[in-house]
């Protein structure tokens, strides 16, 4: 067994909000904490310039979802940001749609900070938040750091996120205590993924369901702003929802999480080889792009393009 890590202290929040909204209450729902914020301040929220941790934080207290997408150059991150998004998250899954790799483990600090350099020149209104990627934190809190303020130096990110429970106490709070937001996540851990051995559902058995509850109480008291919870049961998601009083953010963790984060490629149609049940394809541009790529090619080797009107 590892040594027995003592516990942070929790941290108090920063901030108070008062008044109640029925209309805010009914859109909370079932199983979710009674909102807190008055309709202006929930338009306020939504209508802010800049969407900040703090703004996350009030959205979820108001019971008003939290919507949030991944991005990894300046085109992508451009429309994502005016289409309405809350969070881009610069996710270390560019290794896997960007660059062709099997898992997240190959990309690196460098190429995460140049996604991230792309994605920030893009955007006007969401919070951007960077993964940390794999072997740029685990070794001690003092390499964390130095990692986490080169993604904001460097790239000019708004926040980080760092995969892991108990093990990553240290660095998150090392990193808080920095001044830098950190996100946690929980449930399946990509960067861990061959020590899992399989993409299946976690936290099935009540050991697991219970390492989760605690560890998300741990990162919340170490000073996250918010967590990511994948591909866990729905019921376990929604309590640990209820527990925090920061947001979380679901990926197959069912309805009842503060907001909902997928995989920009997935729900755009571009990445079909991946199924997984969680994700609803809101578009299918792999065949609106092979088509229109087709019918170019096809103007082109019978000369109907470039046409007069396109020449000059």
């Amino acid at each position: 067994m590892g040594k027995q890590r003592n516990q942070p202290g929790k941290r108090p929040l920063r901030t108070r909000i008062s008044g109640v909204s029925k209309q805010a209450a009914e859109r909370a729902g079932k199983g979710k904490r009674k909102p807190i914020m008055s309709s202006e301040s929930v338009t306020g929220a939504l209508d802010a310039r800049r969407i900040t941790t703090q703004t996350l934080q009030d959205l979820k207290r108001a019971g008003v979802p939290i919507a949030m997408l991944t991005a990894y150059d300046y085109t992508s991150a451009r429309i994502l940001d005016a289409a309405g998004v809350d969070v881009l998250l610069v996710g270390d899954s560019a290794s896997n749609v960007m660059a062709g790799y099997e898992t997240t483990l190959p990309i690196t600090l460098d190429q995460m900070i140049y996604h991230a350099r792309s994605v920030i020149r893009a955007v006007r209104r969401a919070l951007v938040v960077v993964d940390l990627p794999f072997g740029s934190y685990q070794g001690n809190s003092k390499e964390a750091l130095v990692s986490a303020v080169r993604v904001m130096k460097e790239a000019g990110a708004h926040a980080v996120k760092m995969e892991g429970g108990e093990p990553a106490l240290e660095a998150v709070q090392r990193i808080t205590d920095a001044g830098i937001p950190v996100m946690g996540h929980l449930g399946l851990t990509p960067q861990s993924i061959y020590r899992f051995g399989t993409y299946r559902v976690r936290a099935q058995d009540t050991e697991e369901a219970d390492t989760i509850r605690r560890d998300a109480q741990l990162l919340e008291e170490a000073g996250c702003f918010g967590l990511v919870l994948e591909k866990i049961p729905a019921d376990l998601a929604r309590d640990v929802s209820g527990a925090l009083s920061i947001p979380v953010i679901g990926i197959g963790a069912g309805v009842h999480c503060d907001g909902q984060v997928l995989v920009t490629h997935d729900l755009l149609g571009l990445n079909t080889d991946f199924n997984p049940r969680f994700v609803r394809r809101y578009a299918h541009l792999e065949e609106t792009i092979t088509e229109a790529v087709q019918h170019y090619v096809q103007d082109v080797r019978t000369r109907a393009f470039p046409s007069g009107e396109e020449s000059y």
